[in-house]
């Protein structure tokens, strides 16, 4: 049987994959070179649609799971597909190796995508003859509840190919941002790598602890960024808006930016934000909290769905 997508790789990202589509009604093959990997991932699958019929996110996990294949070959996981999203090993050699097949064994007009969460398009297409239709559709874990798809070309990737790409995103429910030209780390992991040191920096220079920090973001700032972004909120937070902010804080952030130094990211450096977790969070319960952390995800993703949309947020 022919499917629309097919997802390579069976791990967490390529199973949430599978649940993106298939929830929108694409039919769908899995393939992962590890069978014991596709024995877990149906499990999984099942057991999140489960949670998302619950949320009232899914209306019937049966109909949806009935749309989703596992194959025990490449090709046939290919087999007459509109698009491909890889969600192989995170490193560029094994990207080359999979993406040379995936173009040689799967139809010549299907998109090939990678999951790919820092490796840039040009450094595993650069050997193929179609890198035209290879692009990285980098998601947020987990997507079928994250929407948002990151769309990095490389720098033979077509126009058509980002378009084609963005619509079927679209259509199978996510929120893809197009990326001009490719960067290390694409636009996400930028964002969050910014956050992520400066709150490095302020624990390790023992101006608060991790718990409080993580506070700081989740009480805070994450509120305002469950419903905008950065810019938005900027704009709303001075009476004559962005401009308005940038003489009034600016040069706060440019100070701010001038102190900052690099972070310690060796394990000596997160050892006490280690430790301080493991004490909230003993490492054998941390499935169940992400188990917790989905589930919580759901229960906003459904009151976003079910809030009214107004002019301004249709737009963005």
């Amino acid at each position: 049987m022919t499917t629309d997508i097919a997802v390579i790789g069976a791990g967490l990202i390529g199973r949430s994959w599978a649940i993106v589509f298939a929830r929108a009604g694409f039919t769908v093959s899995l393939y992962d070179t590890d069978a014991r990997a596709l024995e877990r991932a149906t499990a999984a699958i099942e057991h999140a649609l489960t949670d998302l019929q619950t949320a009232g996110l899914a209306a019937s996990s049966a109909d949806i799971t009935a749309r989703i294949s596992v194959e025990a070959t490449l090709s046939r996981a290919t087999e007459g597909v509109l698009y491909v999203q890889e969600c192989g090993p995170e490193t560029v050699e094994a990207k080359q190796a999979l993406f040379a097949e995936l173009e040689r064994i799967a139809p010549a007009e299907a998109i090939l995508a990678s999951s790919s969460s820092g490796i840039m398009a040009s450094q595993f297409t650069a050997h193929l003859h179609t890198a035209h239709r290879c692009l990285v559709a980098h998601p947020v874990n987990p997507p079928y509840l994250v929407p948002l798809v990151e769309l990095s070309p490389g720098p033979s990737t077509s126009e058509q190919t980002m378009k084609t790409a963005r619509e079927l995103l679209e259509s199978a429910g996510q929120v893809p941002v197009s990326l001009k030209a490719e960067i290390p780390g694409f636009v996400l992991n930028r964002l969050q790598g910014a956050l992520l040191n400066e709150a490095l920096r302020l624990v390790q220079g023992g101006f608060v602890n991790s718990g409080d920090l993580d506070k700081t973001v989740k009480h805070g700032l994450g509120l305002r960024w469950a419903l905008m972004g950065p810019f938005e909120t900027i704009d709303l937070n001075a009476p004559g808006g962005v401009l308005d902010y940038g003489v009034r804080y600016g040069p706060l952030y440019e100070r701010v930016a001038k102190d900052s130094h690099p972070p310690d990211w060796s394990g000596a450096g997160l050892d006490r934000i280690a430790r301080e977790r493991r004490a909230v969070l003993p490492a054998d319960e941390l499935d169940d909290r992400q188990r917790w952390r989905d589930k919580r995800l759901m229960h906003l993703v459904a009151h976003l769905e079910r809030a009214p949309r107004d002019d301004n947020e249709s737009r963005h």
